[in-house]
Formats: structure tokens, C-alpha cells, sequence
């Protein structure tokens, strides 16, 4: 009954989805406030009946009702309750519905949230994201129902891959969802602003708190992803440039030259178009990792589908509405106003060249993704673009625009001056050189690039410890002024600190771990050791284990270093009986920055008859900052988020006023 419940709810979210759109758009066009209010009851309505399906979806996998044909492909009784929940948006179909959930929440908070903004621009934006909740609800009831029935019910069902029942990856969609997902937002007001044909500074004002969130949410999903995939699949690594994790890099490139972008906008009145046009990009770019990941065009363990006939469904879905908003700014965009005029030296200039460098290196990553697709469509061969191409194309483009960033807040806006910046830069350019010599100097083997690296992390952390110290004038004011300055300080400019120093750590982290990294592997039996770097690994004991849906070997591995005990490593290889699946669990020793990494292969046969085990070992020296480096850029995102110069009511009374 339950289920039956939430496939009629999610009918009628289709329908009020279309009514949202039809009522908006005709209440926008015809300035009747009894339309658009009933549109904006519509968009909450959609949300609501959205969320009953899910939690209707939720509630059969908790149950096991097996009866749905989604939960009889992706879990089983003996499941733990967390994995049993994850598996509501593990699959296809459910990850479509949380995708639609996600949707007509940002709907329902545009029509609940929007008072502040002009009518007609809500209205049209209501309508916009009423038309793409049509579209995805439509896809979702018609081509991938997460509540079809089965006729024939099993008596057990089949599992969740293994490799996705993990805590990070229970909690890196629902984060991933609201980054994607949030740039609809975005694309509705560009669409608004462009039929009505008003891009301006309040426009940016409204436009910044949407584009900030989804941001912040898409950089904790990725970081979540790229953690899992650290400790879960047993490689050592955290970025493989693999498509999928190309296609939400994608959409977060974008997003990140959109937020710098809207900054312009906003202070300046200038860049209006370039600034619509990256509005309509991340999200076209969002709905295009879509379309990769579940079209079947792409094998990955991120995956959901391999369905080709869905696929070509997405990617109409995505033709259309991408189609739709770059066609109209094709058509709208020479009316726009060009925007202030500022100096080839300024704070402008800077965004200007930041937005330039964040599209061409977005560029380079959809070429790297799309080209092994394309010819292989083209003349049957397959051919792979790794790691090689995006560290010889995209690694430059960072780097540059890593190394002016922290000029840019201390550039004036309009006309700057070079100079004075760098006199206020000289002590963070110094700390940097600094720590690059000394690594070169220090640290074994020598690497140039690496000791680059890391200067160029130490460059961006100094310099935004620098830029705050230049806003609150600390060692140039009395105590008092300087205390005063602090407290005062805008959370937009904790915020972005935050963010350019939260950076910094991920390039420290990043350089650091892939140029020093120590490996070892070897096949040993119990009592077997194993050098690794410093530190003496020793398989002690192998023993068999029983977990709540799988049975493992759980060897037990002492580390040491110089005689010394350091730690106990349990790492498992485990299988899942119901999916026939064989893992491996990885075992980590923290070390404040740095991570002993080891992973337990399988049985073989050793020396003198004995089994033996191959161990896989990784001393990963400053990894945690790879992690902890994005997080702060998020926290840094959310801080600016609460400011308030980001809410609907300050820009409607700045408006009111003006």
C-alpha cells in the first residue's frame, strides 16, 4: 500500500511540476499575482509529493519488500540498516529520485525564500524550474520508476555492491545531489534574467547565495568521493581522473569562475553576459555528468547504469534544456548591458583572468573525457586519456592561476596598483621560497616540481593569511583599532580566507603525497615481515571473521620503526555471499599528517607449503590535508553564506533604496 502511495505521489509531482511552470510563466507574463502565487503553491506541492515517494522508496528498503523491483536488485535482509537506507540511492532509479527530490527542494525554497526578489523574476524562475521538474519527473515516472513492482516476488534479494556499502559513499550523494542539483537554481534566474532582459547588479546579489551553496555542497561531495575511493578500493590513491569524477570536477570549475564572476557583477556591474552564460554552463555541465554516469557510455565502479536506451533519454532531457537556455542567450545576449569599464590592472582584470583560466581547464578536462567517446563512435578504437594528459594540460593552467590569486583581493577595484600589491605580498613570497628551498634542500629524493608545489601551497596559505591581516591593518594599527577591525570583518571575508587558504593545504597535501609517497608489496605468511620505508611491517596472524553480510580474513599486522611499536594494522579481504563479491578492506594508521596505508591480498601459496598473503603497504606523508584542505574551502563557503549581504532582504532593501 505504501508503495502504491508514493508511485501515485510521484505522478502528481509530475503534474503539479507542469502546473508550477504553466501558472508562473503565464502569471509572470501577464503580471497576475493570483497566477504566480498558485505556482509557487504548486512548487511546494511537487516538493511535497516528491518527498513522500522517497520516503515510501526509504521505507521498502527498510522493510526488505522485495516486491519492488528496485530493492530486490540492491539489497537483502542481511544488510545493516545504514546500507539498507544508502540503498534507496544507490541504484539508478533511486539516484534519480533523490535527484528529483533535490530539484523540486530548491523549487519549493525559491517559491518560500523569494519574497524579496521582483515578481516577474521570480515567477519566471519558478516556471524555469518547474519546466526541469518536468523533465526529470517525467523521465523518473515513465523510464525509471524506483516503485515497478515485481510479479514475481523473490525470497531474498540480490545486494548493493559491496564496494558502495560504506559510510562516505552513503553520504557523498545526498552532498553531490545538492551541488548539482543547486546549480539549477542558478540556471532558472538566467533564464528569468534573460527573458526579461535584466542582468544587473541586484540580479548578482540574488544569484551569489544559490551559486555559494551549491558550490560548498559540490566540494564536499567530491572530497567525500575522493575519500572513499582513498580507503575503499585498496590503490593508495584519491584522484584518478577517472570520467566519472571528471563530471563533477566539471560543473565545480564552472561553479567556482561563476561565484568569482557574480563578485564582478555585483560590485562593479560589469561582465553581466559572460556572467549569465557560466550561470546556464554548470548546470548544463551537471546535467551532462548525469547523462555520463547512468547512459552506460562510461564503465566505472561510480556508475549506476549501463543502459544506452536511458541514456539517450538524459541526454535529450539535457538537449533541451541546455539547448533551450543557450538559445535564448544567443538571442538576448547582444541587448545586454556591457557593463563597467575597468584597467588592465585591477581587481576585475584579475577575476577576468581567473574566469579565463578556470574555462580553459575545464575545457581540457571535458576534451580528455569526451575524446576516448568520440573515437570511439568514430572509428572503433578505443583509446584512453590518463592521468598523463591532464597532468601536462590542466596542472599548468592551475598553477598559473593559483600563482595571482592571492594578488587579486589586494588589487583595487577598477584601476590597481602591481606594485603596492606585491610590496604587501613580499613576506607571503618569501615564506614561500622558503619552504621550496628547504624541501629541495631537505627532503629525499630531490624533486624540483614537488618543491615548487609545495611553495606554491605555502604562496596561497601565506597569502591569505596576509590579505586578512591587511583588511583588520594588524602591525600597522593600535590593538584596539585592529581588534575592532577583526570583530567587524564581514563573514564574506572569513569566508573566502578560508577558502584560498583551505586551497593552499590541498596543494600541500597534493604535492607532497604523490612525489614522496613510499610502496611496498610483497607475499608473506604469518611471522613474514616487510620493509617499508622506516617503518618494519609483520604479519602476525591471519584469522576468519563474520561480519553482519559478509565473511573475511582479517590479518593483524604490526608496525614498527626502529624496534619501536607504532601501531596494529587489521586489514580484511572480504566476501559477500548473496553478490558473489570478494573486497578488500583497507587498514590505516594515522600519523598526525601522514597515513600508514595497508591492504591484505588474497591467499596464495608461500614458501615450504605455507599460505601466504600478498600485503600491500603505502606511507601517504601529508594526505590528510588533501582531505582536510577541501573541507576548510567548504566550511569557508558556508561561513560566507551567513553573511549578511548574501540575504534575499538586505538586497531588496538595497534595491528599495536605490
Amino acid at each position: 500500500m505504501i508503495t502504491e502511495f508514493g508511485a501515485y505521489a510521484l505522478i502528481l509531482a509530475l503534474v503539479l511540476s507542469a502546473l508550477q511552470m504553466g501558472l508562473s510563466a503565464v502569471g509572470g507574463a501577464r503580471r497576475m499575482s493570483v497566477l504566480t502565487g498558485a505556482g509557487q503553491g504548486a512548487a511546494l506541492g511537487a516538493f511535497l509529493c516528491t518527498g513522500l515517494t522517497f520516503l515510501a522508496l526509504v521505507h521498502a528498503f527498510v522493510v526488505s519488500d522485495f516486491s519492488v523491483a528496485n530493492v530486490a536488485a540492491n539489497s537483502h535482509t542481511a544488510k545493516p540498516m545504514l546500507y539498507k537506507v544508502a540503498g534507496a540511492w544507490g541504484s539508478h532509479e533511486g539516484s534519480m529520485l533523490l535527484w528529483c527530490l533535490v530539484l523540486t527542494g530548491f523549487g519549493a525554497a525559491m517559491a518560500a525564500f523569494g519574497a524579496a526578489l521582483p515578481p516577474r523574476l521570480r515567477a519566471y524562475a519558478v516556471a524555469t524550474q518547474g519546466a526541469l521538474g518536468v523533465l526529470f519527473l517525467a523521465y523518473t515516472v515513465f523510464a525509471s520508476n524506483p516503485m515497478t513492482r515485481l510479479i514475481n516476488v523473490p525470497v531474498e534479494g540480490a545486494s548493493l555492491n559491496p564496494l558502495l556499502q560504506d559510510p562516505a559513499l552513503a553520504f557523498h550523494p545526498p552532498f553531490l545531489y545538492c551541488g548539482y542539483v543547486g546549480f539549477s537554481v542558478v540556471f532558472s534566474f538566467s533564464m528569468a534574467a534573460l527573458i526579461e532582459g535584466r542582468v544587473d547588479a541586484a540580479w548578482a546579489r540574488w544569484v551569489r547565495p544559490w551559486t555559494l551553496a551549491a558550490w560548498s555542497f559540490l566540494t564536499v561531495g567530491i572530497t567525500l568521493g575522493a575519500f572513499w575511493a582513498y580507503y575503499e578500493l585498496g590503490w593508495g590513491g584519491w584522484w584518478f581522473w577517472d570520467p566519472v569524477e571528471n563530471a563533477s570536477f566539471m560543473p565545480w570549475l564552472i561553479g567556482t569562475a561563476l561565484l568569482h564572476s557574480a563578485v564582478v557583477l555585483e560590485k562593479r556591474g560589469a561582465l553581466p553576459g559572460w556572467t549569465v552564460f557560466l550561470g546556464l554552463a554548470a548546470f548544463t555541465f551537471s546535467m551532462l555528468g548525469a547523462f555520463l554516469v547512468r547512459s552506460g557510455v562510461l564503465t566505472s565502479v561510480h556508475a549506476f547504469a549501463v543502459d544506452p536506451a536511458r541514456g539517450i533519454l538524459l541526454l535529450t532531457i539535457m538537449g533541451i534544456a541546455a539547448g533551450s537556455g543557450f538559445l535564448l542567450f544567443a538571442l538576448r545576449a547582444p541587448s545586454l548591458n556591457s557593463g563597467g569599464l575597468f584597467a588592465p590592472v585591477s581587481r576585475e582584470s584579475a577575476i577576468v583572468v581567473n574566469n579565463i583560466i578556470l574555462s580553459t581547464a575545464t575545457a581540457t578536462v571535458l576534451l580528455g573525457t569526451l575524446y576516448p567517446l568520440i573515437r570511439e563512435a568514430m572509428d572503433g578504437e578505443a583509446v584512453s586519456v590518463g592521468p598523463p594528459w591532464f597532468n601536462l594540460t590542466f596542472v599548468p593552467l592551475m598553477v598559473l592561476a593559483m600563482a595571482i590569486l592571492p594578488a587579486g583581493p589586494l588589487l583595487a577595484w577598477k584601476r590597481g596598483d602591481a606594485r603596492l600589491v606585491m610590496r604587501r605580498l613580499w613576506l607571503a613570497l618569501a615564506c614561500a621560497a622558503i619552504l621550496g628551498l628547504v624541501a629541495f634542500a631537505v627532503i629525499a629524493p630531490r624533486h624540483a616540481l614537488a618543491s615548487a608545489g609545495l611553495a606554491l601551497g605555502g604562496w596561497l596559505v601565506a597569502g591569505a593569511v596576509l590579505e586578512l591581516a591587511e583588511r583588520v591593518r594588524a602591525f600597522r594599527a593600535p590593538w584596539a583599532e585592529v581588534r575592532r577591525r577583526t570583530v567587524g570583518l564581514p563573514r564574506g571575508a572569513w569566508g573566502m580566507t578560508l577558502a584560498h587558504a583551505g586551497l593552499g593545504l590541498f596543494v600541500l597535501g597534493a604535492s607532497f603525497e604523490t612525489t614522496w609517497r613510499v610502496e611496498a608489496a610483497q607475499a608473506l605468511s604469518v611471522g613474514g615481515q616487510l620493509k617499508l620505508g622506516a617503518y618494519e611491517l609483520a604479519l602476525t596472524d591471519v584469522g576468519a571473521v563474520e561480519g553482519a553480510n559478509y565473511i573475511a580474513e582479517r590479518g593483524i599486522v604490526k608496525i614498527t620503526r626502529g624496534g619501536a611499536p607504532i601501531c596494529t594494522a587489521q586489514p580484511e579481504r572480504r566476501f559477500y555471499p548473496t553478490g558473489r563479491q570478494t573486497t578488500s578492506e583497507v587498514a590505516i594508521c594515522p600519523r598526525v599528517l601522514d597515513d600508514l596505508y595497508v591492504v591484505l591480498g588474497e591467499r596464495r601459496a608461500g614458501a615450504n607449503g605455507q599460505p601466504a598473503w600478498l600485503v600491500r603497504a603505502f606511507v601517504n606523508p601529508w594526505v590528510r590535508l588533501i582531505f582536510l584542505g577541501p573541507l576548510i574551502m567548504a566550511l569557508g563557503g558556508l561561513i560566507s553564506l551567513s553573511d549578511r549581504r548574501l540575504r534575499f532582504g538586505v538586497a531588496r532593501k538595497a534595491e528599495t533604496a536605490a
